[in-house]
């Protein structure tokens, strides 16, 4: 453990020396364009907006999960990353829906913001369920703060860099965890569709206007907020069906 924790613990050095260090990169005005323009009941970008409800049912779900499930943790402790993670659900719902009305930079801090909480929150998780309640407890409260930081900087700046290494880092380390240590649960393989379904979200925000050209019908950023909801499903259905391994419980606190 120890070997594989010096491991995480030198790409986040790597990944942190890399905010300050790396060129910066400009937000493109032209990622507002989206392809999907559509006006519906008076809303502009109606399917961009209205797909957040989505998003929304799945931060709602997941609290209310954690608020009845108790045998789906093995201490009260570990509820705070994963409140985090359908906290940060929530708000990016209402943050994206605020943005798609009328995109531009000013309002894209607000879509953005929520975004590294939910990021914080899942991977803390599993620093927490793998690791160590007690560091991801301590570490959970920074991880927000340094992700609210990067968005600051970008919006002052311009200098989109630091939020784009935060985001990778989270994703990756997240990963690396769930490869590299044992979950003290069932289920603990569930972490991979999660991480499947917000492959798929970045590759349909990347393709935004190809898959909009092809489908006519809906746009690739529509269908990035129904992947990103469909991630936050997969914990859903995790927390609401996973036990835990007593027999494989270790004092990690």
């Amino acid at each position: 453990m120890r070997a594989k924790l010096g491991w995480l613990l030198l790409f986040t050095v790597a990944c942190a020396a890399a905010a300050f260090v790396a060129p910066p990169i400009a937000q493109p005005l032209s990622y507002h364009a989206f392809a999907d323009q559509r006006e519906v009941l008076g809303i502009p970008r109606f399917f961009d907006v209205a797909s957040n409800v989505a998003i929304l049912a799945a931060g709602v779900l997941g609290l209310v999960v954690i608020g009845v499930r108790r045998e789906a943790f093995a201490s009260r402790a570990e509820r705070w990353p994963y409140v985090v993670f359908f906290v940060g659900l929530v708000m990016t719902s209402l943050g994206s829906a605020y943005y798609h009305l009328a995109p531009d930079n000013a309002r894209l801090v607000w879509d953005r913001l929520p975004i590294t909480l939910t990021l914080a929150g899942l991977l803390l998780s599993q620093v927490g369920d793998r690791v160590s309640v007690r560091a991801a407890n301590a570490l959970l409260v920074l991880a927000i703060a340094i992700g609210a930081l990067t968005v600051w900087y970008w919006h002052v700046t311009d200098n989109l860099m630091p939020y784009a290494i935060a985001q990778g880092y989270a994703a990756i380390a997240t990963f690396a965890l769930a490869i590299a240590f044992p979950s003290r649960y069932t289920r603990g393989s569930d972490l991979y569709w999660t991480f499947a379904w917000f492959v798929v979200a970045k590759l349909c925000e990347t393709f935004d206007d190809a898959i909009f050209r092809i489908l006519h019908v809906v746009s690739g950023h529509t269908l990035k907020h129904l992947a990103a909801a469909a991630a936050g499903f997969v914990v859903c259905a995790m927390l609401a069906r996973r036990t835990v391994y007593w027999a494989q419980l270790r004092a990690r606190r």
